[in-house]
């Protein structure tokens, strides 16, 4: 063996080395070194898993998985190049170190150290067979399984001709409808029957009108029942970008959902909720605390929530929501599985979902469905040996907004299944109107400024567009306070017709930088007017992207404002005029913030694709980097196209970076897919 796993102090130092290197955290060496510091007894491999656990936990794992780690040790830790001219003596890899060592030995270190339990405990590591996690993680997950078997274990009982009755009125049948099953009619019969239900599918499946058609449904049951009252329903997000969107979409369905055959209809729509929060702020965040306000021991006073977005959704988040729900409270969660999943650890929807589009239906639930909805399941999508969560998970599986024509549907769909050749072969077809590729030379290239600022050709127009509607609808120095909303209301819009996104944060080709290139850009164009001490200043136009919640102005992770001067005091232009930072508000209001007031933010003309989930653009661009990167996976690139309503570009300088990414589909260590026993594992 390495003789570092003979020796604490030399594993240490090898964990120096490697941090040095920037192949783990900082953070990672320091949960070794106090382990060894409080526990000298710990064996170098136990400290060695330690730090590797924590790593992995920050790449957004939940685990550590062994075996695996001994089998491929690159995949845990893949070496970076050092392209310097300092040619420092390079660490011995993960590979170098691990060789020799049986895993029986690797376990068994674990085992003996005082630091690792087995299950409850207060050890700081938690060894489930060959997974290691850190306690918190593993806390988690358990949570997240033990409320959910609770919840699978109560199924509704509903009479079936009336479920039947309801679902044939909200779902009538329609002159030109998609080959096949009605999805839409399926999914919302699946999650009718149960406490807890996951409801998925693309862009432009229909996931907010399945679920709206669910309430009401819900809704008139509930009038129905001996206690004839309606459910109390909240709907959220986790992040305000999508909440608002949601918002918007629930409002404008909501009124336009007919319900004129079934009794009390106006008694079921208005008690549909059209107002959407975020999770944060319906569990009662509070400053300076990572706990609730509402728990286990004060739940949330509801009967159903419903979430979309659900793919952003980390484990801490998803055991803090369960554990505040009501025992018989209901949870229907929304989302694209084939998204990026959260940034903190942890890749719930897609763990959840992850047989969702083989079905494994039971025979029982085939039939059930058959009776309530007069839809036929394909056989192979039946599965005697089918596991219960798998009979509350509906996959929507036809898109309304991309017709067949459609480009950009059908290079999500290549880029979803790792189609590299059809993804190439799309990008380049001419006849997809709502697709261009761009041919980059450089992260400074003129085509990508270009775009960025002017757009044209077959594109919508670049940041431009939104600049010019701030110059040229400007209200008079004596406008109303209504004049100036909407003024920034036409500005934000125009701004929300395209965004740049990026697959890096930092680098020529990441946010950072194309960030300064384009706002330098601007500039040179007139377009805005640069202070003279640089970037990062606060000056008229800039676009800002909020980057922590501010409970205190109402503002969360990820909503978007512009930098505008308006009169200190509206209709009064003698008091002069200052900076304010405008925000879409509720219901197309909007709010307006000091600059000062906005200690997390930063500009926007490019942002992370992660950072773009729950939003939506008429134009979204992608910049991938000239290098292949564990960032550039297959569901980030996905990610980064369905953002695109009308029009998709791709920035590209090396091609072999595209067909790197469609090899590389996101995986995240979690146990969450063992959900219920019967799993094939």
């Amino acid at each position: 063996m390495h003789p570092a796993l003979h020796n604490p102090i030399a594993l240490l130092t090898l964990l120096q080395d490697w941090a040095n290197a920037g192949w783990i955290r900082n953070l990672d060496l320091a949960l070794a070194a106090t382990l060894h510091q409080r526990c000298p007894t710990t064996s170098a491999p136990a400290l060695l898993a330690a730090a590797l656990t924590s790593q992995q936990a920050g790449r957004g794992h939940l685990l550590l998985d062994l075996a695996t780690t001994l089998a491929q040790p690159d995949t845990v830790i893949a070496p970076v190049e050092d392209n310097t001219d300092d040619k420092k003596a390079t660490p011995d890899t993960l590979g170098t170190v691990l060789r020799g060592l049986p895993l029986e030995q690797w376990t068994g270190s674990l085992t003996a150290s005082p630091v690792t339990g087995t299950g409850p405990g207060n050890q700081p590591l938690v060894l489930d067979g060959h997974r290691l996690y850190l306690r918190r993680y593993w806390r988690h997950e358990q949570a997240i399984t033990r409320h959910i078997q609770s919840r699978l274990s109560q199924p509704v009982t509903l009479a079936a001709q009336r479920l039947r009755d309801l679902l044939d009125q909200l779902f009538p049948p329609q002159a030109q409808r998609p080959a096949g099953a009605e999805w839409q009619k399926l999914a919302c019969a699946l999650a009718a029957r149960a406490r807890f239900s996951v409801i998925t599918g693309g862009p432009g499946t229909g996931k907010t009108t399945t679920v709206i058609r669910l309430l009401a449904l819900l809704q008139a049951l509930a009038l129905e029942s001996p206690d004839g009252r309606t459910l109390r329903i909240r709907l959220a997000a986790p992040t305000g970008k999508a909440a608002a969107r949601l918002n918007e979409s629930i409002a404008a369905q909501v009124g336009q959902l007919e319900l004129a055959d079934i009794p009390d209809a106006d008694i079921i729509r208005a008690a549909i909720p059209t107002s959407v929060t975020t999770l944060h702020r319906l569990l009662g965040a509070r400053p300076d605390t990572r706990a609730f306000a509402y728990n286990r021991l004060r739940p949330l006073p509801l009967d159903l929530v419903v979430v979309d977005e659900a793919s952003m959704i980390d484990v801490e988040m998803m055991a803090a929501l369960l554990e505040a729900l009501p025992p018989r409270a209901g949870i229907v969660l929304l989302g694209d599985k084939d998204q990026l999943a959260s940034v903190e650890a942890g890749a719930v929807l897609g763990s959840l979902c992850s047989r969702a589009a083989q079905g494994h239906y039971t025979p029982d639930t085939r039939d059930w469905l058959g009776k309530v909805t007069g839809e036929a399941i394909a056989d192979s999508l039946v599965d005697a040996r089918g596991r219960p969560l798998d009979q509350v998970v509906g996959m929507l599986r036809y898109s309304h907004r991309f017709a067949s024509d459609s480009g950009i549907g059908k290079l999500a769909r290549a880029i979803n299944a790792g189609d590299a050749e059809t993804t190439r072969a799309t990008l380049a077809d001419a006849r997809y109107q709502d697709l261009d590729q761009v041919q980059l030379t450089g992260p400074d290239t003129t085509a990508l400024l270009h775009l960025a600022c002017e757009g044209g050709g077959r594109q919508a127009p670049g940041y431009r567009l939104y600049l010019e509607t701030l110059h040229s609808r400007r209200p008079t120095d004596d406008a109303s306070r209504e004049a100036l909303d909407t003024w920034a209301a036409d500005i934000l819009a125009a701004h929300g017709t395209f965004q740049l996104l990026c697959a890096l944060r930092r680098g020529a080709w990441g946010v950072e930088q194309v960030n300064r290139r384009v706002e330098a850009h601007l500039a040179k164009s007139g377009l805005i007017t640069l202070p003279e001490f640089g970037s990062g200043q606060w000056y008229e136009g800039r676009p800002v992207l909020v980057t922590g919640n501010d409970y205190g102005l109402q503002l969360m992770n990820g909503d978007i404002g512009i930098a505008l001067r308006v009169p200190v005091t509206p209709g009064q232009p003698e008091n002069g005029k200052r900076l304010r930072v405008a925000f879409p508000g509720e219901q197309g209001s909007i709010r307006w913030v000091l600059p000062s007031r906005l200690q997390h933010c930063e500009t926007v003309y490019a942002m992370t694709v992660h950072k773009s989930q729950g939003s939506e653009f008429r134009h979204a661009a992608l910049l991938l980097p000239d290098a292949a990167s564990a960032v550039v996976t297959r569901e980030l690139v996905y990610t980064a196209v369905t953002r695109a309503a009308r029009h998709f570009t791709l920035l590209l300088p090396d091609r072999a970076v595209l067909d790197a990414a469609m090899r590389r589909p996101t995986e995240r260590a979690s146990g969450l897919f063992r959900l219920t026993p019967g799993t094939d594992e």
